[in-house]
This record gives structure tokens, C-alpha cells and sequence, in this order.
């Protein structure tokens, strides 16, 4: 008897003009539904976004075709892989931006920072002279960052262009160092900063997950864990496993400490969102989770309680 295959999944982004996007989103639809990929692709004159899951050939396959569109020959997903599939539809999506800021005229193809490897990070962030900008949300960044970085605490990325235009004063002339977990946000928010007239600008290449892959620990300048956005909740060095857990109300990371709190409720609530919601929504939360735990018992898995 063989084993059951092992799911491919690949997260990707690049950013590449797409002159005529809906063209691209149909055949890349039909490329990923005849190689039985699932999981979602955003689509946007600006490029191509998103995470998808299937086959190693079907994987291949539909990569190929992407590394086919203007821009793209050089596209190098992340990869993981999966014991079942993660996804339960493929969805295509014709979008404006692949990385939503809400700002016109922004052209991460032609105006991003340089970028910086992870192992010539730590000189950049060491020096001083440099400030260094987390453009992650705020919650993102409570689970963990790097040393001495600010953090805009903002809650959604559309938030940012405010946060800059804001302290645009303080950041006049400075050096400025910008990260975010896979690459996408601060690529595109190095970007914004060479349209609001800064000139000194990087960003990290491959963002946190490739610092935390290829930079010993002991030579680390990350605190804490990494945030993503799939069911490992968070990482650390070496991309392993971390401590936090994902409410499954609010879907918010939750610490060995939150889940300590006497308002933490697996499934139900957690610190955070507890007081925002009433009890008929927690009785619903609690037979939501009841379903997952008898579908977990059967072998198989709810759908409510995977991504899609």
C-alpha cells in the first residue's frame, strides 16, 4: 500500500505589468483548473498574488505558465507542503492592486527600494542612521519584529499612506529600512515612500520568512515570533512551529498567556474579542467548534474551519 501524496502548496507575488489583466485572469483559470490546482490568485495590472495548492506536477504546470506572463520569468514561490488539501475551491480574482493601499499611481515595478539580502540585513538595521519600519498591522507585530523598529500600529495596510503622510516630518532625510512577512507590503510601500520624495529607501528581500530561513539564530535581530497567515498561526527560526494559537472567532493570534485568560475559550473567544461579542454569537462559535471537533473525530475536517 503507498501513502497518500503529499499537497504541493506555493505562496508567490511578483510585481510585473499586466496590460490587459483580465485576459491573464482567464487563462490563468483555466491553466490552474486543468492541472487541478486550488486555493486563489489576485490579478491586477499591477502583477500577480496568492497562494495555491495541488499536485507537485499540477504545481509546476501552472507555475510555468505564470513564469510565461511579461515580468514573471523569475517568480520563485515559497514552497510547504500540506497533508490534505488546505483549500476547497480555486478562485481567480480580477483585482485593482495585488496588495490593497488605496493610493493612485503607485509603481512598486518601476520606483520600489533596493533590495536588501537577509544576510546583509543586520549591517543595514545596525546602523544607527537607519530607521527601521514594520508595515505589518499591528497585530502582526505584537506576536513579534525586529529589534528597535517602529511600528505604525496601523490595523489594515490601507492605513499605512496615512501613518506616513503623518510623521512624513520625522522621517525627512533618513535612511529607511522596511520589511513586512513575505516581501509584498514593503516592496510596494518602498514604493510609496520614492513617491513621497524619499530617497534612501530598502526593503528585505523575501521579508521576515526568508531572514528567519537562512539567518542563524545566534546571529538573529528578530524578536519574538512571525505572524502568517495560514494554520501554523506563527513561526520562528528556521521557520519552526511557534507558541501562538488563531482564535477562531476573530481569528486573531492568541499567546500561551491570552490563552491563560479567563476570557479565552478555544473556539469561542479570546481576550480580544471577547467583550465585542454578545452571547448568542459565542453559542454559536461554541457549536461551530463542536462541528470541527466531531469532523476531527471522524477523520475528515469542517468546512468552516479551513481557509478557502
Amino acid at each position: 500500500m503507498t501513502g497518500r501524496a503529499v499537497i504541493r502548496v506555493a505562496a508567490l507575488y511578483r510585481f510585473a505589468r499586466l496590460d490587459d489583466p483580465a485576459t491573464v485572469r482567464d487563462a490563468l483559470e483555466a491553466d490552474a483548473r486543468a492541472a487541478g490546482i486550488k486555493g486563489t490568485l489576485l490579478v491586477a495590472g499591477e502583477g500577480i498574488n496568492g497562494t495555491i495548492a495541488g499536485s507537485e506536477e499540477g504545481i509546476a504546470t501552472l507555475l510555468a505558465a505564470i513564469r510565461r506572463l511579461p515580468g514573471c520569468a523569475d517568480v520563485e514561490p515559497k514552497y510547504a507542503e500540506a497533508a490534505a488539501m488546505p483549500f476547497h475551491r480555486l478562485k481567480v480574482r480580477l483585482k485593482r492592486e495585488i496588495v490593497t493601499m488605496g493610493v493612485d499611481g503607485i509603481d512598486p515595478v518601476a520606483d520600489a527600494g533596493t533590495y536588501v539580502a537577509p544576510a546583509e540585513w543586520n549591517a543595514l538595521i545596525d546602523d544607527p542612521d537607519t530607521v527601521v519600519i514594520d508595515t505589518r498591522n499591528g497585530y502582526e507585530v505584537a506576536v513579534g519584529s525586529f529589534a528597535g523598529a517602529v511600528d505604525p500600529a496601523t490595523d489594515s495596510f490601507r492605513d499605512f499612506p496615512a501613518w506616513v503622510d503623518a510623521h512624513a516630518g520625522e522621517l525627512a532625510g533618513k535612511r529607511l529600512a522596511m520589511f513586512c512577512t513575505g516581501g509584498i507590503r514593503c516592496e510596494k510601500a518602498t514604493a510609496l515612500m520614492k513617491a513621497r520624495g524619499f530617497d534612501e529607501v530598502y526593503h528585505l528581500d523575501g521579508g521576515i520568512l526568508r531572514y528567519l530561513e537562512e539567518v542563524p539564530a545566534a546571529e538573529s535581530r528578530w524578536q519574538g515570533e512571525c505572524f502568517v497567515f495560514d494554520e501554523r498561526v506563527a513561526v520562528g527560526h528556521g521557520l519552526a512551529p511557534g507558541s501562538h494559537a488563531l482564535c477562531r472567532a476573530c481569528r486573531m493570534p492568541v499567546s500561551a498567556a491570552d490563552r491563560a485568560s479567563s476570557l479565552y475559550e478555544e473556539g469561542v473567544s479570546c481576550p480580544r474579542c471577547h467583550d465585542a461579542r454578545d452571547e448568542e454569537q459565542r453559542a454559536g462559535y461554541a457549536e461551530r467548534h463542536r462541528q470541527v471537533r466531531l469532523a476531527e473525530a471522524r477523520g475528515g475536517k469542517h468546512v468552516g474551519d479551513t481557509p478557502d
